[in-house]
């Protein structure tokens, strides 16, 4: 029987269906102001995309922030141990997982079982987050989904020297004023990000088989600054944004019996 992992992020759910250890249905949606909603809501587009009933699902694990908001998980568990376990699954050579979400950011140390060694967060600030991101597009008026592209253009990146949300917010507001180029801005606000996330991640050992997850894995100019700090290709998975569902979804299958 099928199995599902269900990842209820501050910005968007996710789920992941699996049978035999193959995915055979997945989806993305925004959390919006009501977790246990977005989740319910996740699942049910997951199960239309496999073709399966609710009621043809052996377990569901339920991870990330709004876990906890869930009626309908046969079981919660942390967002660090699923991305850990799903980093492992879709890249078995990672050893340090850096998961960027919408509004937290991670650093995971794991051994060659995909099992937690160390970790650390930061859940008290924005910066480096997906939030941060979409704070700095709107004060550049720029679509969230350009600001990697648009990075990778400049040959002189400006200092953008703050790493609080509304402080680098103002900062960025005054560059523009005095007449520096968006793209050089820009490629600044993703040098400051990779030297932040760079800071907190050296605090647990760094294997230099990184991979990174998350929403804001997808932005290629926050992946080549990190290259850049970290000195190493990172890898990006095929589904960054689906990791933390996916393990959870490969926990599920595990507890069942039921993964091949």
């Amino acid at each position: 029987m099928p199995v599902t992992g269900v990842d209820i992020g501050s910005l968007t759910a996710k789920a992941v269906i699996l049978d035999g250890g193959k995915i055979i249905g997945k989806s993305l949606v925004m959390t919006g102001h009501n977790s246990r909603v977005a989740g319910r809501k996740a699942l049910d587009l997951a199960l239309l995309d496999a073709g399966v009933e609710e009621g043809g699902l052996e377990r569901i694990i339920v991870t990330g922030y709004g876990r906890h908001s869930a009626d309908f998980s046969s079981e919660n568990i942390t967002e660090i141990t699923c991305h850990a376990r799903g980093a492992r699954a879709t890249h078995p050579e990672a050893r340090t997982v850096i998961d960027l979400g919408g509004q937290d950011s991670k650093a995971i140390a794991i051994d060659e079982n995909g099992r937690v060694v160390d970790f650390v967060m930061n859940d008290k600030c924005a910066a480096g987050t997906g939030r941060f991101l979409e704070v700095m597009a709107g004060a550049l008026e720029v679509e969230l989904d350009d600001l990697g592209g648009i990075s990778l253009r400049s040959e002189s990146p400006a200092p953008v020297s703050s790493t609080c949300t509304v402080f680098a917010e103002s900062e960025v507001v005054s560059r523009v004023a005095e007449g520096v180029s968006k793209v050089d801005i820009i490629a600044g606000i993703h040098q400051a990000i990779a030297s932040r996330i760079y800071a907190m991640s050296v605090r647990i050992p760094v294997n230099e088989r990184i991979i990174i997850t998350g929403g804001v894995a997808r932005n290629i100019g926050v992946v080549r600054a990190l290259e850049k700090r970290f000195e190493t290709e990172i890898i990006v998975p095929e589904m960054p944004q689906h990791i933390g569902a996916l393990g959870a979804a490969l926990i599920a299958a595990e507890r069942t019996g039921s993964e091949n």
